[in-house]
């Protein structure tokens, strides 16, 4: 059985680090990548405190004034996820809104032992919105965040697996984890558990654990997909924070793959023709029509298909794909006209955080879209990617206006 697990102290105070190392593992990226990313459970003891990020308050806050909708709250209890409708109501006078969170209703919820699962707060609550960020770039993997916060000896969910890999951040409280190994290694998107739920529950009942534990606040535990896992809440209010990584895996690199041959196929006319008509029951397999026939240009088929695959490039797909799979940093709508209104040579401004820019000749394809260039502002645009405060004057008043309007330059503070 191998665990890594990692006593820290004040390992947020590290300079220099990236979040793995300085808040969740103790671990810098390389060592990471070889020794847990996708292979093994991993506890690093006090590796950060979260207050910053999340806290009961913050809690409190979403639930109660922030007029979130579902499916950003999910309720569950003994396994079972509640039906929206217990949980939510129209949103009073001057809001035509019917499925916002009751905080009442969720109350008598909680406090009857279920578990609130505050969905995608990478969207709706900015520190955690700023630690996925950072994250995600730093891995190279779409990441998203939820918070799970479940009253005293009770749990939300029976074992089960996660389709992507997970760091657990306990925020509040303490919660006992039991961990097993997969019943099915590295699945993928469209492998859940409930695909195997007998397979699960039989090692979650029988199995040895991988491990059995108790997490406290600061502590994080790193789980690759299909790691079966269930918590339970110890005697007070336990919250914890999941960052889910959606890892990219060598079978949507296939998928892109194959995607580009097929669309170079697409330009082959011979690949283009019709089938030979149906065969005819009188027809010998050595007769026109007959199986060999069939056989033959399945053969073609697969011979050029093959080619193709050799010849693609997925790399515009793959890289398509990876800018859908976020969003770019906020916007302010009144901010940004405010600059693009009042641009002058010495205003500072900066590439929008989280847009995944891509220069491919003339053209800078990121999440917001992409933008044509001729080849004298190829320079400044380039400029541009490293990511620093410039001044306008810098790129040029009518290069730098252009790209205010069009969301992928925001003013910045110097």
């Amino acid at each position: 059985m191998s665990l890594s697990r990692t006593e820290l102290q004040d390992s947020g105070a590290r300079e220099g680090a990236g979040i793995l190392e300085s808040r969740l593992t103790g671990l810098g990226r390389e060592e990471f990548a070889r020794d847990v990313w996708g292979r093994t459970a991993s506890l690093t003891r006090g590796a950060s405190d979260f207050s910053d990020v999340f806290s009961p308050s913050a809690v409190d806050e979403l639930i109660s004034r922030r007029g979130l909708r579902t499916p950003f709250l999910r309720v569950a209890k003994d396994g079972a996820t509640l039906p929206s409708s217990s949980f939510t109501a129209p949103a009073g006078v001057g809001a035509t809104v019917a499925d916002q969170l009751d905080d009442t209703a969720l109350w008598r919820a909680f406090a009857d032992g279920a578990t609130l699962v505050l969905q995608a707060l990478h969207r709706t609550w900015e520190p955690v919105a700023d630690l996925v960020s950072g994250l995600s770039t730093e891995l190279g993997h779409p990441v998203q965040a939820n918070a799970y916060v479940t009253p005293p000896q009770n749990r939300g969910f029976d074992a089960h697996y996660d389709v992507h890999d997970v760091f657990v951040l306990q925020i509040e409280g303490a919660k006992r984890w039991v961990i097993h190994e997969p019943v099915l290694p590295d699945p993928l998107r469209d492998q859940p558990w409930t695909d195997h739920r007998a397979a699960v529950a039989d090692r979650a009942a029988h199995g040895t654990p991988h491990l059995d534990t108790m997490l406290r606040p600061g502590d994080v535990l790193y789980l690759p997909r299909g790691w079966l896992h269930s918590a339970q809440a110890q005697g007070e209010v336990s919250i914890h924070l999941t960052l889910g990584v959606h890892a990219w895996t060598r079978y949507a690199l296939a998928e892109h793959l194959t995607r580009a041959a097929l669309a170079a196929l697409g330009d082959d006319p011979s690949m283009r023709r019709s089938l030979p008509l149906a065969e005819q029951e009188s027809n010998g397999p050595d007769e026109p029509g007959g199986s060999n026939g069939t056989d033959a240009v399945l053969d073609l088929v697969r011979e050029r298909l093959l080619a193709a695959v050799a010849e693609a490039d997925p790399a515009p797909l793959f890289h398509r794909a990876r800018r859908s799979q976020a969003r770019p940093a906020p916007l302010g709508p009144v901010a940004q006209l405010a600059a693009l209104s009042g641009l002058a040579t010495t205003s500072p401004v900066r590439l929008r955080k989280a847009l995944e820019p891509r220069l491919e000749g003339t053209r800078l394809l990121t999440r917001v879209g992409y933008l044509d260039f001729p080849a004298s502002d190829l320079v400044p645009v380039a400029r541009l990617l490293d990511g620093r405060v410039h001044t306008a004057g810098d790129l040029g008043l009518a290069l730098a206006g252009r790209l205010l309007r069009a969301g992928v330059l925001v003013p910045a503070d110097r």
